[in-house]
Parts: structure tokens; sequence; C-alpha cells
């Protein structure tokens, strides 16, 4: 009997394995120092170069002449060592990972902390830096400590006014920024099974927020569904007992909507404690809240009536606008007065498309909230679609209770 960890990577917790790599990913920003490392190897002949995709989406499309030369280096080296290349508008590296690309019981390694989003198809997923990529690419493999766990137990139904995003800051505020370091969060539970994929991916997605190395759903009927939409056929994944170095369980019926307090994302706190304060933005997207269930969400909230500050919603994939476009969801949010974006990670690392200024309170469905991260000098609050939806109409922080 084991946790999935000790599963898909073949050993204990606590003991080191050589696992070969099934997919390996970069985007536009890593891709570039990873592309660097990789030629002071001496520009090896890649191992498996199948397996190993660059994305364009952090500062996409290019903010300056030296980002777009950059990108184009990086376009250049991609067909050389013939590697997937999604250039701009494909949307964000996790989130185009998990449109069918991930599969559960795979080995997957990005050159991004939020590579751990696609557990939630049951899959071994964690980011490494750029030198540890490179080496991917050249030997097709890498080793692990294999993690402790921590288990989740979800029980119950969320209210109406609750989402996911909610689900995960309250975890995030009850284990502490370090308090998952190098751990596995594992969910489980009649709640867990009761999520969405894209719910599942909202609390992968921020087990890093926990120092976490990766996040897990069991693959179950869900993720069966899912993956039969992008041609895949998969087993189930059977939940065994195993051994947890901590155990925590929420009853979702008890969630209440919530806040990550500037400048911690561990600092969570009631949205009605902090209803009332000002906003100059709202922020709707990236890879953990950029989905066409959020996008649609936000849309219902916001439906003929008209945003009272700045509100960026951004798409997490083009898919995902696409079918925004198709049903309405992308007109009813620009009738109410909100900028569209293209898809990527949009002013979430605070580089372009939406940077705050000194002074200036945002609200963001984004995972992080570190001081300077958005916009120098400036605060934000991390919160749901809903809230985000509710406190845009009234351009301050605002309950979505009795919006939905």
């Amino acid at each position: 009997m084991s946790t999935l960890s000790e599963r898909i990577l073949g050993g204990p917790a606590g003991s080191y394995v050589d696992r070969v790599v099934d997919r390996a990913f970069a985007h536009d920003g890593t891709g570039v120092l990873a592309m660097e490392a990789y030629r002071q190897m001496g520009n090896p002949k890649p191992a498996r170069p199948e397996t190993v995709s660059i994305i364009y989406d952090h500062i996409a499309p290019a903010n300056t002449s030296q980002t777009a030369t950059l990108q184009n280096e990086l376009r250049l080296f991609a067909a050389e060592m013939g590697f997937a290349l999604t250039d701009i508008g494909g949307g964000i590296c996790h989130q185009l990972m998990s449109e069918g690309r991930v599969l559960p019981g795979e080995v997957v390694v990005g050159a991004d902390s939020h590579s751990c989003t696609t557990g939630a198809l049951g899959a071994f997923s964690t980011g490494m830096g750029a030198t540890d990529m490179a080496a991917i690419w050249a030997e097709g493999s890498t080793w692990f400590r294999v993690p402790e766990t921590i288990s989740i137990n979800l029980t119950g139904r969320l209210p109406t006014w609750c989402e996911a995003k909610d689900i995960v800051l309250t975890v995030t505020g009850r284990i502490g920024m370090d308090g998952g370091t190098y751990r596995a969060l594992e969910y489980t539970g009649d709640g867990a099974t009761a999520l969405s994929m894209a719910g599942r991916l909202t609390l992968c997605n921020m087990a890093v927020e926990c120092g976490a190395q990766t996040g897990f759903f069991y693959a179950d009927k869900t993720t069966q569904h899912y993956l039969a939409h992008y041609g895949h056929t998969i087993q189930p994944q059977k939940v065994e007992e195993g051994t947890y170095c901590r155990e925590l369980s929420i009853d979702l019926a008890d969630t209440e909507p919530v806040l990550s307090v500037p400048h911690r994302v561990d600092t969570v706190a009631s949205v009605t404690e902090y209803a009332g304060t000002h906003l100059d933005q709202v922020f709707v997207g990236t890879c953990t809240n950029g989905r066409y269930e959020d996008l649609e969400r936000f849309a219902h909230i916001v439906r003929g009536k008209e945003v009272a500050c700045r509100t960026i919603v951004v798409p997490a994939s083009r898919a995902i606008m696409q079918q925004a476009a198709e049903t309405g969801v992308l007109t009813d949010i620009i009738a109410a007065g909100c900028v569209v974006g293209p898809p990527g990670c949009g002013p979430c690392l605070g580089m372009h498309l939406g940077v705050l200024g000194e002074g200036e309170t945002a609200l963001s469905t984004a995972n992080r909230n570190f001081k300077n991260r958005m916009g120098v000098g400036a605060k934000y609050f991390l919160g749901s679609v809903a809230t985000a939806a509710a406190s845009a109409l009234k351009g301050e922080i605002t309950s979505p209770e009795g919006a939905i």
C-alpha cells in the first residue's frame, strides 16, 4: 500500500530514484535560460525531443525589442532541436499541458514552479530550474527524492457562492507557505471526486504555494471523461491506504469566500473582513483561474451589468477563448466593460498587460500576491472568480454571496 507519489516514482518516501521524464516543457522565459545552459553543455543531441514542449506565455506578445529577439532565438533553437513550439496566443504552458498532453501515471517536469498543475490528472508533475531542464533535454531523465505526502480529505459539497479557489486558499492558510516543503498534497474523499477538472487543476496549481513538490487527484471517471475529449482512453487509479506525514480533513459545506491578504498567500481571511476595500483593478485569468468554467462563472455574474473599475480578463488558452467566443461568454464580458487580453499569463507576473501603479490596489484570481510582483508599490488580494466578479461590479472588495 502506497501513496500516489510512491506508486508513480517507484520508491518509498525519502528514497532517491532515477526516472525517465515522460513530458518536459519550458516557457519563453525559462526556455531562454535552459537554452543557454544547454549550449554550455556543448549542445548535445536531445535524448527524447518528441517529449519536449516550448510554450510562449509569460511575455506574449513580446513587450520590448529585446524580448522579441530572445523569443526569436528560442524559436530557432526549438526548430533545430525538434521540440514542439506553441507560439504567442496558444495559452499558458500549464493549461496547454492539461489539454490532452499529460496522462495519468506520467512523470512530468516543467521549468516553472506551477508545473504541479497537471497533478490533477493523476500524473507526478513538478517544477525544476532551467539548468535541470537542460539536463533533461540532454538525458531524457532525472532524479527525484520521493516526497512524503499530506493527505487532504474533502467531504461534503461547496455552497453555491464558493468555488475551488476558496478551498485551496483555505488549505494554504492551514498548511502555511512552507508547511508542505518537499511534500506532495493528495486530495481524496467524496468532496474531491465531486470537483470538476477545472477545480482540480486549480487546487493542484497552488500546491507549490504551500512549498509542496506536487499536488494530486486520483484519475477517476471525471478524468476519463475529460481525457476522452482529447482522444485518450485511460484507466482509473485506485486509492490505496498510504502512510502520510500529516492528514487534514475539510468539510466543504463549511467553506466561505476567502482572500489571501497582501503580501502572503497563506495570510487568509474572510472576504467580509475586507469588504468595502477600494479596488483600482480586478484581474481574472492565469493558470489558476483562466479556464472556461471560470470565464463562464464570471460572465454569469456580470451579464447585463457594468464593472466599476478596470477589469482585465485573460483566457488560459486559445481553445478556451474560442469556446468563450462561440458561447457568447466573451460577448457578455466585453459588454460589461472588461478588457480581454490574449491567451497567456497576462498581468500575473507584472511584466506587461496590466501592471499596477504605485499605491494601487487590485484583486486577482492568480496564485501569488508577493510584494511588488504585479507592480512596484502596489498591493493585491487573491480571491475566487465569483469574488472577483462581485468586486468588479462595485469597485471594492465584495462577497459573492447573493450575487450568484
